[in-house]
């Protein structure tokens, strides 16, 4: 585990004006990013831009959870990376190009693999979890652990040409990962035996940065018992409506 940079209740004016002027953030919820702690799983095709939009959103403080090192097949999607950086530890590697980027921001890197039994120790404290992990496993780890703890999630997903986003535990009324995704699909599929466009792993990434302002800030409408929807191939997208399901193995009577 490395940490990197130090945190500030500090605003810089000229670094965060472009969000001071919005009425929907303001000084206020500038100052909210700034004392956020966000925790992301996964440094990869999601977490990547997710990450790079949060510390220049001003997030007051990044954690990067991510037990991979930097592969060549990473670089056509996970803009935290370069060429020299293959082999390297994609947490600590992230990380300083987040601090590089911001300096103000505070990044934790955890080259370890979230589960069951650690789940909840590695995300304690945080305000927001973001989860763009690639196996079903961590993600139903990650969301028990923060229905446990009360700590929102969002969660994004793609795969070929369609993507997803979706906040969950916002609040003991919400829906869970869970509900959902009551169980892993059999024919659950993986990038590297279908394919991703890499382009779509950044849409949905920012997506994700993006509720994430949404719901510190209070802007807008957010992605609260909801999902969204999206077929890049044909640019269609659609909102549904999410229910909490009464039977959830993790949230249900």
């Amino acid at each position: 585990m490395a940490h990197l940079s130090d945190m500030t209740d500090e605003i810089d004016i000229e670094r965060f004006a472009r969000h001071i002027v919005l009425r929907e953030i303001g000084g206020p919820g500038q100052q909210a990013l700034g004392k956020t702690h966000a925790v992301l799983i996964g440094a990869g095709g999601l977490g990547a831009p997710a990450a790079l939009y949060l510390a220049a959103a001003g997030v007051g403080r990044l954690t990067l959870i991510d037990p991979d090192t930097v592969s060549l097949d990473n670089l056509q999607r996970q803009i935290l990376f370069r060429t020299a950086d293959v082999g390297a530890p994609k947490a600590e590697t992230g990380a300083k190009a987040l601090v590089a980027l911001n300096p103000g921001t505070a990044v934790t890197a955890v080259t370890a693999a979230l589960d069951d039994d650690n789940a909840q120790a590695l995300i304690e404290g945080a305000d927001l979890v973001l989860d763009g992990c690639d196996n079903f496993e961590t993600r139903f780890a990650v969301n028990a652990a923060c229905r446990a703890l009360d700590i929102p999630l969002i969660s994004g997903a793609v795969g070929r040409w369609d993507g997803q986003v979706a906040l969950f535990n916002a609040s003991a009324a919400a829906p869970c990962y869970r509900c959902w995704v009551p169980e892993v699909p059999p024919d659950a599929e993986t990038c590297a035996r279908v394919g991703i466009v890499g382009a779509l792993t950044g849409v949905i990434g920012s997506m994700m940065a993006l509720e994430a302002i949404k719901h510190v800030c209070g802007a807008g409408e957010t992605l609260d018992g909801r999902i969204f929807l999206l077929d890049a191939l044909g640019m269609d997208s659609r909102t549904v409506k999410l229910a909490k399901d009464p039977a959830c193995p993790v949230c249900g009577a």
